[in-house]
């Protein structure tokens, strides 16, 4: 496994160019490569480089879908449309990756201008651990308290994102 840096997720732009220099880094390296990126806003861009390079990508339009299955996602979407959704990873990261990051550190007053149209956060768990899960809740009921939201907890695990990797790679291609 290769990351890429987590920051893309905020420059969707940049994720299709890291990805296809990422891939021809490593394809001399590798008898197989795959890309563990769902859309994550690229809006197509990253599967027009997945094609031409013919390397396949994990599906769904980001890893909401992977951790909660697409149609729970969209139904927790379809039901509240102002859903802020986290994940383990982002919850973790949200002080860099989003307080730090769109400079609500610096300037407070726009997170009303960020957020004022949602209206709540969905904590998708995927950690078992209880003292990780613990940890966790404290850090997502700050980061729904620093955006001034209510938290919601929906336990997901990492069923769906192991499904999906197990199909991406096929038989054989992990030893």
């Amino acid at each position: 496994m290769h990351p890429l840096p987590p920051l893309l997720h905020n420059r969707p732009e940049r994720i299709a160019a890291a990805v296809e220099d990422a891939v021809a880094r490593l394809r001399p390296r590798y008898a197989h490569v795959v890309v563990g990126y769902g859309d994550c806003g690229t809006y197509g861009a990253l599967d027009g480089v997945c094609e031409r390079l013919g390397v396949g990508r994990l599906p769904g339009l980001h890893c909401y879908d992977l951790y909660a299955g697409a149609a729970q996602v969209e139904a927790l979407l379809d039901r509240e449309p102002g859903t802020y959704l986290l994940t383990d990873f982002l919850v973790r990261s949200f002080s860099r990756s989003v307080v730090q990051e769109l400079g609500l550190d610096r300037h407070p007053e726009l997170r009303e201008d960020y957020f004022r149209h949602y209206t709540r956060v969905v904590w998708l768990v995927q950690t078992r651990d209880p003292a990780e899960r613990g940890e966790l809740r404290r850090l997502a009921e700050d980061a729904a308290s620093r955006i001034g939201l209510p938290l919601e907890v929906r336990t997901t695990g990492t069923g769906g994102l192991e499904r999906a990797l197990a199909a991406l790679v096929g038989p054989g291609a992990v030893g």
